[in-house]
């Protein structure tokens, strides 16, 4: 009895205590892949606090909270742990680099540390087994929120992330990942209710604010960022030959403030910036340019020039195989006697929006070769 007590009580004891692994962090990383259903317990509450709704109704004001609160917190990971933590974009203070760590606690996608531990593993073995959250190897809703709850997930590799982890204050909130999260949802019952009293108007409440503002915001937002592991490797158009099967997505993009342009960003991992040309919007580095200005935050790296003309060549070579591929079309056109160079151009613009680089036969993915490698498909993932 003692023996299957342990797995309970530890599930338990890392809902508080991240860290918490008495077998070792090593032995439950080489567990094999599994649902550990007590560890996901406040994950299910989550998304079960959504149905709320149907008792603390909606408002005005709690809707729109509770989209401002997504796509603020969705700054807080994109530009706090996935730029700064995971790839050290740009450069900031200590008292600087807390605030926004506390920041990216709100999203409650578990501590900074454990986040960058993640997402540089994700670089070393982008669509390979090892690579916990790919499509291609473990399919699609594995990618999207299974292997958030394999228990071989949980533990963090502070191996993996020294850079950070000589910051006892980054591995408080990295061990404790609850406090914040915790924290930030009574903020917001706090602040429905004091509304409630001071501004009837609004016709919101403790519990509505609550609901909306945090369990409906946070689940969007959860859905939202896991968008980038599943879908980001699945929908969009191939710039860039980097080894695996990142794609470049505009719907993707405005869903997470510009995480969508996922190909431009493997293929150089260290710039600011995703969206490498001007039509490629990226909200995350407006925010950190203006940040910037503030002296808050300083040193954004850039895109090569060598990286920008790299694609711009790609995607004119993918032009003009586009117009070989449907020159007969052209030819029999009764546009071709009208204006028989602009309908050559539209047609191999238009099939050329969404190229499609060879696959392997196993169907998993882009071949590694020397040539992508040569190509900085897989720099390296450590600030």
């Amino acid at each position: 009895m003692p023996n299957r007590r342990q797995p309970l009580l530890s599930a338990i004891v890392q809902w508080f205590d991240a860290d918490y692994a008495p077998a070792g962090a090593e032995a439950a990383r080489n567990e094999p892949d599994r649902v550990d259903w007590v560890r996901c317990i406040p994950f299910i509450i989550l998304h079960l606090g959504c149905l709320g709704v149907i008792w603390t109704g909606a408002s005005a004001f709690a809707v729109c909270a509770a989209a401002v609160l997504y796509f603020s917190r969705m700054a807080a990971v994109t530009g706090v742990y996935h730029r700064y933590f995971s790839h050290k974009t740009y450069s900031t203070s200590r008292p600087m680099q807390f605030i926004l760590a506390l920041w990216g606690g709100t999203a409650v996608q578990r501590g900074p540390l454990w986040w960058a531990y993640h997402h540089r593993h994700h670089h070393q073995h982008s669509d390979e087994p090892e690579d916990a959250h790919s499509p291609h190897v473990h399919g699609f809703w594995w990618s999207h929120i299974g292997w958030i709850t394999s228990r071989r997930n949980f533990p963090t590799d502070y191996s993996k992330v020294r850079d950070l982890d000589r910051y006892p204050e980054l591995v408080f909130l990295n061990r404790f990942d609850a406090i914040v999260p915790v924290a930030f949802a009574l903020a917001i019952f706090g602040l429905g209710s004091a509304l409630h009293v001071l501004a009837p108007g609004l016709h919101t409440s403790g519990g509505q604010m609550l609901v909306w503002g945090f369990f409906i915001s946070t689940t969007a937002l959860f859905h939202g960022t896991s968008c980038i592991n599943s879908m980001a490797h699945l929908m969009g158009r191939r710039r860039y030959a980097t080894g695996d099967d990142s794609r470049n997505s505009f719907i993707l993009a405005v869903i997470t403030l510009g995480e969508g342009w996922h190909n431009n960003h493997h293929r150089y991992q260290s710039s600011t910036r995703n969206g490498f040309f001007w039509w490629e919007i990226d909200p995350t580095y407006y925010l950190l340019k203006v940040l910037s200005r503030t002296g808050l935050v300083w040193g954004l790296k850039t895109v090569p020039a060598s990286v920008l003309e790299e694609g711009e060549q790609s995607d004119h070579r993918g032009s003009v195989a586009a117009a070989l591929a449907h020159r007969p079309l052209a030819e029999h056109s009764s546009l071709k006697r009208i204006v028989p160079a602009a309908a050559a151009i539209a047609v191999a613009t238009v099939n050329a929006a969404n190229p499609v680089l060879p696959r392997r036969a196993d169907g998993h993915g882009i071949h590694r070769d020397a040539a992508s490698m040569a190509q900085g498909g897989r720099p390296d993932p450590g600030p």
